[in-house]
């Protein structure tokens, strides 16, 4: 799925994915809430798909309601624009309520599994989220996929829970305004929140770009618990 190779003068070995142009590649999202996947990796996703235009991208978000749901449908329309096919599943379970309700979103979970082809990179919730939802899907995200690219995505919240990633995604500055203006567009019913705002996605976006020491100053960042690089220049988890 990836090759190893040098970037300019960076003596840093960085990971480069969808290689191969003949192949169709799917990426599989997953959020406990219907704003958490553009949150947390919708630039990656929108520069992905700039840049590809042969992933599919299966989309799930766990919880929502009337009002969400829709917001969830235009906010995954928007995201999801370049893909080159996407299947988008919008499950109505409680909000906070994720952990209470542990039998069903394993069927979920086992569902997804079995009814999607192999994901090459899954997006996820980080495993110290402080929010119970997060941490309860990113568990499951684990004991679903056990040999896969599982890159754990970062939300800022009021539990002050911001760590210490370990793998960046680049974004250029369009892409980091557009990941802004979407989320803005869509998402209606969160405006009121002290911390929906333009300046903390910039923010958290140009602290990771510094991190990384990304050209363009942007980036998003994840954690990823376990990779294995093969002599033959190809990374796989296990």
């Amino acid at each position: 799925m990836a090759g190893v190779g040098r970037i300019d003068d960076n003596i840093m070995l960085q990971p480069t994915v969808f290689l191969d142009s003949d192949k169709t590649y799917h990426i599989l999202c997953l959020g406990a809430h219907c704003d958490d996947i553009e949150i947390g990796c919708g630039g990656a996703l929108l520069d992905i798909l700039k840049h590809n235009n042969n992933i599919h991208v299966t989309w799930v978000v766990f919880t929502s309601n009337e009002k969400r749901r829709l917001e969830a449908e235009a906010g995954a329309k928007l995201f999801l624009d370049g893909a080159a096919s996407s299947d988008v599943r919008i499950f109505d379970l409680r909000d906070g309520f994720l952990p209470y309700a542990g039998e069903r979103v394993k069927e979920l979970c086992e569902d997804i599994k079995k009814t999607i082809d192999v994901p090459d990179i899954v997006f996820t919730h980080a495993r110290h989220d402080r929010h119970q939802d997060h941490r309860f899907i990113s568990e499951l995200t684990w004991n679903t996929f056990r040999n896969h690219l599982v890159l754990e995505y970062e939300i800022p919240k009021w539990d002050g829970d911001m760590g210490v990633p370990n793998t960046f995604i680049e974004l250029s500055e369009e892409t980091a305004r557009k990941k802004i203006e979407f989320l803005q567009r869509v998402y209606n019913t969160q405006q009121e929140k002290k911390w929906f705002t333009d300046d903390l996605f910039w923010s958290l976006m140009r602290i990771r770009g510094m991190e990384s020491g990304a050209v363009s100053r942007l980036a998003e960042a994840f954690y990823s618990r376990k990779i294995v690089l093969s002599s033959r220049g190809v990374n796989k988890t296990a």
